[in-house]
């Protein structure tokens, strides 16, 4: 059987102008600035003078990922077409991909089969300029930083204290840690630096969090970017560098409108990563899509121990934005892989393996329900090789927890293949619900630790170096230990060891190093061997990526 790519699906569509998408939503003329015919920027003035309630807002997430994926864009897309299919009306509002998955092992992220959020190749490359804008707003701060000290230092900046790197949109291991400034004293000062990839970026965190220009100022103005020789935190508005950094940003901060395969508007913005950063697409996207459909379908990075937790106890509580049903998207052959199965042999029926892979979806569940306390469905993203019985097990296990499970069939069917799921979603979204945080902000910022390791990841405790306590201690007296806290943990186990996979107990988190995003507004807690630059992979997909002489693109996925 021939089965087609996602590029080779994603160019056979023919797409709306944008215009039509926008009226389709009712997003006014006056509001939309089109980048050609199938992209727009849309002006945030839209949230201020629109009188539309909001709609209800719905969460994707999914199980810890594994090599054999698991889907969750493709569900999230899949489930907004289906809800359109059912009569409802549904907008999308997803992270925008960086090019460093996009050229390294993840690929495309703009969903698959017949399920996908189109112009694909542009979604997936350039699209709008966001990241570079990001990019450069993020590097002309460091710029100024270190023009400032070698032009004097006025500030008494203590180069052994810059916190500020230096970021691109690439995974480039060699660029992780450097020295810089060589060459002479008209050269620059030397000293260690480094490089993150753009959406590790505080500036990528404030842009998904402002609500406005005068927002995105004030935040940018308070972000740390090192100390100085007394100890004192020097930002960037000490650097005078807020208004410049704004408006670099001025275009990037508007969301960007897309649509589905099925015509589905599609508001696509912001990218933090969720093992690194917050995870979430920008709140002024989210709002949007709030503002213009009666559900809006909306997904966090990675698993629920991840991106949902950032997204509930982070986003949700900074922005008072509410879910009204979560989707936990899993696979059998995902589970099976927490069972032990070798990624090889996921393709044949192992229910002894499902059983014991089952565990790491029925925490996430649990966690959904019992500790955040909102209404969940199964999605099981559908792949040939299922059997009935291996389907039928997973069923009856979430049956035992009070959660209903829906087959997707959307990758090869797209909104057709998501009903069964979008009923499912629209009878959760008239349950009632109250929002829980997984802890209170003013606990010490060793009890919000102890609060996500336990209660979220069910680790017997967490453990602070001595380094990282030191840091808990100071930022306490800098006045940010009320501040919420983002976890930098690997993507790959509930743990803070990728090898342990499943619903592993009995273990400890090491938190190695704590710093503040103070224009954010969070904590970053880094654990295990996580790092905010990744690198490519022995054979990274940009190997397999390729243009032909017509301009057409081949390789993405």
């Amino acid at each position: 059987m021939n089965v087609r790519t996602d590029i080779e699906i994603a160019r056979e569509a023919v797409p709306e102008k944008i215009g039509k998408i926008a009226a389709a939503c009712g997003v006014a003329e006056r509001y939309v600035e089109q980048y050609g015919s199938y992209k727009a920027k849309i002006d945030c003035s839209l949230l201020k003078e629109t009188d539309r309630p909001n709609g209800k807002l719905v969460l994707v997430t999914a199980i810890t990922p594994t090599p054999a994926g698991e889907g969750k864009t493709t569900t999230t897309v899949g489930l907004a077409d289906g809800l359109r299919r059912i009569g409802k009306n549904a907008v999308v509002a997803l992270r925008e991909p960086s090019l460093g998955p996009v050229f390294g092992v993840k690929g495309g992220a703009a969903g698959g089969g017949y399920a996908q959020v189109i112009p694909m190749e542009d979604i997936n490359l350039h699209f709008t300029g966001d990241f570079h804008a990001i990019g450069a707003a993020n590097n002309l701060l460091a710029a100024m930083l270190d023009n400032h000290i070698q032009q004097g230092n006025a500030l008494g900046i203590d180069v052994k204290q810059i916190t500020w790197r230096r970021v691109v949109d690439m995974n480039d291991r060699q660029l992780r840690n450097i020295v810089d400034g060589l060459g002479g004293r008209m050269q620059g000062v030397p000293r260690e630096d480094g490089f993150d990839i753009t959406v590790a970026s505080e500036v990528m965190a404030v842009l998904c969090l402002a609500e406005g220009i005068s927002d995105l100022k004030a935040r940018l103005g308070r972000m740390i970017v090192g100390y100085t020789y007394g100890g004192a935190p020097v930002t960037a508005h000490d650097l005078k560098a807020e208004g410049a950094m704004a408006a670099l940003l001025k275009d990037a901060l508007k969301p960007n409108l897309v649509q589905t395969l099925e015509h589905t508007p599609a508001f696509i913005h912001g990218g933090p990563f969720a093992n690194i950063a917050h995870g979430c697409n920008s709140v002024t996207a989210t709002r949007m899509a709030l503002k213009m459909g009666d559900y809006a379908i909306t997904e966090a990075g990675f698993g629920a121990d991840l991106g949902a937790e950032k997204f509930l106890d982070i986003k949700c509580r900074m922005a008072g934005l509410r879910p009204s049903a979560v989707v936990v998207v899993a696979t059998v052959r995902a589970l099976k892989h927490h069972g032990g199965v070798a990624k090889a042999d996921l393709g044949r029926e192992d229910l002894a393996a499902l059983e014991r892979g089952l565990p790491n979806l029925l925490r996430h569940m649990d966690n959904v329900k019992n500790v955040f306390g909102l209404p969940c469905v199964v999605a099981i993203n559908a792949f040939p090789t299922d059997t009935a019985a291996e389907l039928e097990l997973v069923e009856a296990r979430c049956r035992e927890l009070g959660v209903r499970v829906a087959l997707s069939e959307v990758w090869a069917k797209g909104g057709a293949g998501g009903v069964a799921l979008a009923e499912e979603v629209v009878r959760l979204c008239e349950e009632p619900s109250e929002l829980r945080f997984a802890y209170d902000l003013d606990g010490t910022i060793e009890e919000k630790l102890e609060a996500i390791c336990t209660r979220v990841y069910r680790a017997a405790g967490v453990t602070l170096t001595a380094k990282a306590k030191k840091q808990a201690a100071r930022l306490t007296e800098l006045g940010f230990g009320g501040l919420p806290i983002c976890m930098a943990k690997t993507q790959y186990s509930f743990s803070d060891d990728a090898a342990l996979l499943g619903a592993p107990t009995d273990f400890t988190v090491t938190v190695r190093e704590l710093k503040v995003s103070a224009g954010a507004g969070f904590l970053v807690a880094l654990t295990g061997d996580i790092m905010t630059m990744p690198g490519l992979p022995k054979v990274p997909a940009a190997e397999k990526i390729d243009i032909d002489d017509e301009g057409r693109i081949s390789g993405l996925f």
